[in-house]
């Protein structure tokens, strides 16, 4: 993930892409486990991932699906934890985020992002 700009930048400009028809999925530490949501546009919030979409695009206004994975514990580096297995009870709240996800697809492809982002972020 730390240097996927470089695939999605090739990929963007080899089919002419513009931002508007690139959607990034990535976890996200601010969100606890299992909660999804769609935004448009943002910084790289220190995500090395996206930090490199943005510099190999040069653009930040692309879409974005976060998937929430929450935050380490005190003490734990957070490279280990985002690399790390989720629990068995992570990974039901995990599993259900993407079957909601998931089913947005269909809705995304078609460009109907503000259905899918009052759909997303609404569902607590």
């Amino acid at each position: 993930m730390n240097r996927s700009g470089q695939a999605v930048g090739k990929v963007a400009r080899y089919y002419k892409l513009v931002p508007d028809e690139i959607l990034v999925v990535h976890d996200e530490l601010d969100f606890d486990v299992g909660v999804v949501r769609l935004k448009k546009d943002g910084g790289h919030a220190g995500h090395n991932g996206l930090r490199d979409i943005i510099a190999h695009l040069g653009v930040k206004e692309f879409y974005r699906l976060r998937m929430g994975i929450g935050r380490p514990p005190s003490g734990k580096v957070v490279a280990d934890f985002v690399l790390s297995c989720p629990s068995k009870s992570e990974w039901v709240l995990m599993s259900s985020a993407f079957d909601l996800a998931a089913g947005c697809v269909d809705q995304m492809v078609a460009g109907d992002m503000e259905m899918v982002m009052n759909k997303l972020n609404s569902n607590k």
